[in-house]
């Protein structure tokens, strides 16, 4: 068993209380709490991945780790193999790292030309991720780290991550409690997104593209919910409002619901068009929205070594490594 002495950080596993759902469980004596993850850190694919936004992506791609795990549980999310557990109680999807296995993760993204380090989920992860990342940058990593979360996160751990951090790239799913209810799993969201935003305000007070691209600050998503346009629109104000001058937006219209359900339509042309007029209402400039109608699946198949279309990621041969290390 590691011990909190050998790593420091890992004193946050011991009554854990990294995400709002507050478990409090001894992660490092293996107990489990909605996460679903021990202290022994767990990630399902790393490698390129270009289907970020044209900053995050850069130019060969985000060197993506997703890790295994998720503190919500969302209705249809598109990851679903790799954050919940079975329903016979089996472990998500991926393979279990050491501390230094994660860091010469990150150092092999950065040899395969990365544009950042894009950590993927990794809210319940924070302690590992912050050993990782100590370690990795004395042996020479020197890229961006980009923080990509559902927004579900505890202000405790994301004062252990904050200091690493140079993008936020965060979900504001809802500020609507009964959306948030059928989508994410929990009404709670609604209430802690709130605080989670006026926290990261305070962190990160601009948001800018530096001399070679990368840009730092916060980017903040937003996917539109089937038949939610009011609950988008609300957020789209409160962006506005409270966000703007400090943080660009991504608003996404694709949902796709990862099992088949045909239960909910797609967005419509005018639905789009108001969204875009309240966009322009807003004077709401800098970042970036969906087109409407783009015929790509965004489903990956995290049971494939390459889980995404061959066009869009390229994994990283050391996570196929051990993977196939794993599983022989």
């Amino acid at each position: 068993m590691t011990t909190t002495l050998e790593y420091p950080a890992f004193e946050a596993y011991q009554h854990c209380r990294l995400c709002p759902n507050y478990c409090e469980v001894d992660r490092l004596a293996g107990e489990r709490g909605r996460c679903g993850e021990t202290a022994t850190v767990s990630i399902a694919w790393s490698g390129l991945h270009k289907g970020e936004e044209p900053p995050v992506t850069g130019e060969h791609g985000s060197g993506m780790i997703f890790f295994s795990g998720c503190p919500l549980h969302c209705a249809y999310c598109q990851n679903y193999q790799i954050s919940n557990r079975g329903e016979q109680g089996s472990p998500a999807l991926g393979i279990e790292l050491s501390i230094a296995e994660l860091a010469q993760v990150m150092l092999g993204l950065q040899e395969m030309g990365a544009a950042n380090i894009n950590m993927v989920t990794g809210t319940h992860f924070i302690p590992s991720i912050i050993e990782a990342l100590k370690l990795a940058r004395r042996e020479g990593l020197t890229l961006d780290v980009v923080w990509n979360s559902s927004g579900f996160e505890s202000i405790e751990g994301l004062k252990l991550i904050d200091p690493y951090i140079d993008l936020y790239l965060i979900d504001v799913k809802t500020l609507d409690e009964q959306v948030g209810a059928v989508f994410c799993g929990l009404a709670l969201y609604a209430q802690k997104i709130r605080e989670v935003m006026e926290f990261l305000k305070t962190r990160k007070t601009s948001t800018q593209l530096d001399a070679s691209g990368n840009l730092r600050g916060m980017l903040v998503r937003h996917l539109v919910f089937p038949q939610t346009l009011e609950a988008t629109k609300e957020v789209l104000t409160y962006f506005a409002r409270s966000l703007k001058d400090q943080a660009y937006l991504s608003l996404m219209v694709q949902f796709e619901p990862p099992k088949g359900d045909t239960r909910f339509p797609p967005i419509t042309e005018e639905e789009y068009e108001s969204l875009l007029l309240l966009l322009e209402d807003l004077e709401i400039e800098e970042g970036f929205v969906q087109e409407l109608g783009e015929n790509v699946s965004w489903i990956p198949d995290f049971t494939q070594d390459n889980p995404f279309p061959e066009s869009f990621a390229q994994i990283l041969p050391l996570f196929l490594q051990l993977k196939r290390s794993r599983f022989r």
